[in-house]
């Protein structure tokens, strides 16, 4: 998926590659969801495919209604009885996101499932919260009801009531505001909420808790006494500590789709929950890849100083993932500068090989040194395509989800990161990887290979011992990233940016027990999202508002 249309491609213990919303739900329940919490309207038409193929419709005339709606919700009761919190049990409650806008037509077939199944459920069984922008005039700062009213109206008459509102805006709705929504969308007032505008994120539990959100579900759902008030003590003090961080550390981040940065949320996420642990204001300095090339001097001077100009600003580097040969002299040239000079790296994936790729031309004196994946005749091959992959079909083929590392030198500073444990478990997502023939010479070379998988033959992490901080990871740490529990290869990034690393390195291991404020509820959620279309609901969300008017049951 192009991570300019979509955002970036989200990674599942499991395997799974799903919508980044499931990574926001993930960070702020601290839960670990699968592939099969994420619907899409593929899935769905090939599971009804495969079953008239089989025949399990005798040969019957195969429709949206019933069969696709059928698959919907057998697909959504099957699911929710699984857990994702690490408890034993099926969840108290489902939490369904269904994206879009209302009118699509993408989403027409869950609507209608989802229709089918309030009336089959009956009251007290489910809550559906719509989501909507309220609007403000700028030039008289009028808040405008049309859009919610229209909304809830095309809901309404695809045959879904809600029974809460939440109303994104720039500022808290005024009263008459919400008496004219309540008149108008026949919604209590109690029940309609208002998320405006905030500081950070992590304040937006405390807004919905503030205004009596859980309340307003309760008694839709019939819990009120069955579950208890929010525990949200650390959540505050976490948000109050992020309003009131001064001290800034600027990171350059160095990729190819900095043009929207929801192609690395996860890696801002990362970022964010590494520098308030350690009290740290995070500025995020985006740098385009190509712009560092030599081409771009030529073409265009001034982007091409601008770039160099932020790079060399910066307290830390980092390198994060991409495919294709777009951009890479620009992170190889990146990787370069903060090796020579000294200056915090952390290269993620590609970031990883193209570390490697620059220390075998910089110090081997391997000047044409390269990745097959870039150039497939190159006579040192640094990076190649791994045997098990697929070279005629591109998805869903790469090496995928959960996988072992295992610390080849314990006295690193990535094994210290991670509690100096012997293994640690991270998502990939890649096709290629290090050539095991050519580690040797890059190891006698000074190149530290710290971790490896369970066969030794494939490169995981690799360090610069005498460098302050420089490390490449070929798994992708930023997914399993939490507020409270930051990664530890982008906690060690911010604190070598802040020359704090060593501290941080001595007392890591009493760190990490810290937890993050998510799910000390006695009642058990589970997640599940409409990955037919990629717009956001704001519900449970670590990341963007949705501007359209999006739904959540």
């Amino acid at each position: 998926m192009s991570p300019f249309e979509h955002g970036e491609v989200f990674v599942l213990d499991d395997g799974g590659e799903v919508d980044l919303d499931l990574g926001n739900y993930e960070r702020f329940l601290d839960i670990k969801l699968t592939r099969n919490n994420n619907i899409t309207t593929g899935k769905i038409y090939q599971s009804v495919i495969d079953k008239e193929r089989r025949g399990d419709y005798l040969g019957k005339t195969v429709q949206v209604v019933p069969h696709i709606t059928d698959a919907i919700q057998e697909w959504i009761e099957r699911v929710a009885m699984i857990p994702v919190d690490g408890k034993a049990g099926p969840a108290d409650v489902c939490v369904v996101e269904l994206g879009g806008t209302i009118g699509d037509i993408e989403s027409m077939p869950f609507i209608e499932a989802l229709g089918q199944f309030s009336y089959r459920v009956g009251a007290g069984n489910l809550c559906l919260i719509h989501v909507s922008l309220v609007p403000v005039l700028n030039v008289v700062g009028e808040q405008k009801t049309k859009p919610t009213q229209h909304s809830v109206r095309g809901l309404r008459g695809l045959g879904l009531t809600p029974h809460i509102l939440a109303c994104r805006s720039t500022m808290a709705l005024e009263q008459n505001v919400k008496v004219k929504l309540s008149q108008f969308c026949h919604v209590a007032e109690e029940n309609i909420i208002t998320l405006y505008d905030v500081p950070n994120i992590w304040h937006i539990p405390l807004l919905l808790r503030d205004q009596k959100a859980h309340e307003a579900i309760f008694k839709v759902l019939n819990l009120v006494g069955v579950c208890r008030e929010p525990a949200l003590e650390e959540w505050t003090c976490r948000a109050d500590i992020c309003d009131n961080l001064h001290e800034p550390v600027h990171i350059a981040v160095v990729g190819k789709y900095t043009g929207l940065s929801d192609s690395y949320l996860s890696i801002l996420k990362a970022l964010v929950h590494a520098s308030v642990f350690q009290r740290k204001k995070l500025f995020v300095d985006w740098v385009p890849s190509t712009d560092l090339e030599d081409a771009t001097a030529k073409e265009n001077p001034d982007a091409y100083k601008a770039a160099w100009k932020l790079l060399k600003g910066a307290d830390g580097v980092l390198v994060p993932g991409g495919f294709g040969d777009r951009g890479v002299q620009g992170k190889i040239l990146a990787a370069k500068y903060a090796r020579e000079n000294k200056v915090p790296f952390l290269g993620i994936c590609l970031g990883m090989q193209v570390a490697v790729i620059e220390f075998a031309r910089s110090v081997l004196g391997l000047q044409d040194a390269n990745s097959t994946e870039f150039d497939a005749n190159t006579r040192n091959p640094c990076i190649i395509f791994m045997p098990e992959g697929s070279k005629t079909h591109m998805g869903g083929t790469m090496r995928l989800g959960s996988r072992r590392t295992y610390f080849q030198v314990m006295d690193c500073k990535s094994a210290k990161l991670y509690g100096s444990r012997s293994f640690i478990d991270e998502r990939h997502r890649h096709r290629y990887e290090v050539n095991p023939d050519m580690v040797t010479r890059l190891e006698k070379a000074g190149l530290s290979f710290a971790g490896k998988d369970e066969t030794g033959c494939r490169m995981e992490i690799i360090e610069l011992p005498h460098h302050p901080y420089f490390i490449g990871v070929q798994f992708h740490p930023e997914f399993k990233s939490r507020p409270g529990k930051p990664s530890p290869p982008f906690l060690g990034l911010i604190a070598a940016a802040c020359g704090e690393l060593d501290a941080v390195l001595q007392g890591y291991g009493s760190q990490r027990n810290v937890h993050n404020g998510v799910g000390n509820d006695t009642s058990k959620f589970k997640v599940y999202q409409n990955g037919g279309v990629t717009k956001p609901t704001i519900m449970l969300h670590d990341g963007v508002y949705s501007n359209g008017n999006g739904i959540c049951f």
